[in-house]
């Protein structure tokens, strides 16, 4: 064998062993990065999640909004994603507790049941005005202290969330997207969707509850959104209940 020949041939498998452990270490960090993102929505290989469905709260039929279609397709894919198997189900068909499977729940409480219910259990320092009258209130959030009204197509808020409850590890997450608006939950799930890997490195397994300012919606879409702030404690934390009316009789 010639210098050559004996060259080429080194070179070859240098090139080759050099391939082999560059796709070792990106087929390595893929699996990682993959099992950390099963591990943030609790979502192993082939298990099962729901898909809560809420019902557009504008329609005496029951209908679902398109934007609330667009974002349950977002959460389709993340779940596509990480291999898991997803159910859909409307809000008033929705009945089992938590922990069994991952809960993706979409839809304030005027249109979602189930989300009534979750911020009742979970969310005690949450109310949503639901009245359908118009007026500076309505919708608006009270979270501790603090309320937040919403400007329509201006400025809306949302409360993106992922909650657990006990401590066992096989427990899975219920993921909340409860907004003003439909369109301000769309925009929660690409929030979600974009910045998963970030909020898992903060918050790892533990619950947290991020208040979301949805800005220009109008001319946006529900691409530009704002961090408000992390509303966890307060937003666990019970509101005290309302005074009591005092009524007066005519003499």
């Amino acid at each position: 064998m010639t210098d050559d020949v004996r060259n080429i041939v080194l070179g070859v498998l240098a090139t080759g062993v050099s391939a082999a452990l560059g796709w070792i270490a990106r087929t390595y960090l893929w699996k990682r990065k993959l099992r950390r993102k099963q591990a943030f929505f609790g979502l192993p290989e082939n298990s099962e999640s729901l898909l809560v469905v809420n019902r557009d709260s504008a329609t005496a039929e029951p209908a679902v909004h398109r934007f609330d279609v667009f974002a349950l397709l977002e959460l389709s894919a993340l779940i596509k994603d990480c291999g898991a198997h997803v159910q859909v189900v409307t809000q008033d068909a929705a009945h089992q507790g938590f922990g069994e499977r991952t809960e993706f729940c979409v839809g304030g409480p005027a249109s979602n049941r189930r989300m009534v219910a979750h911020m009742a259990a979970m969310l005690p320092g949450v109310r949503v005005n639901v009245d359908p009258e118009p007026g500076p209130d309505r919708g608006a959030f009270q979270i501790g202290s603090e309320r937040y009204r919403m400007d329509p197509g201006i400025t809306e808020y949302v409360l993106l969330a992922r909650l657990t409850v006990g401590e066992r590890d096989e427990t899975r997450p219920v993921f909340l997207f409860c907004g003003q608006r439909a369109i301000t939950n769309q925009a929660a799930t690409r929030y979600l969707a974009r910045n998963h890997e970030r909020l898992a490195r903060k918050h790892g397994s533990n619950s947290f509850v991020l208040l979301l300012k949805v800005i220009n919606s109008q001319a946006y879409g529900p691409d530009v959104v704002e961090l408000v702030g992390d509303v966890t404690k307060s937003a666990q934390t019970p509101l005290p209940a309302p005074a009591p009316r005092k009524t007066h009789r005519a003499e």
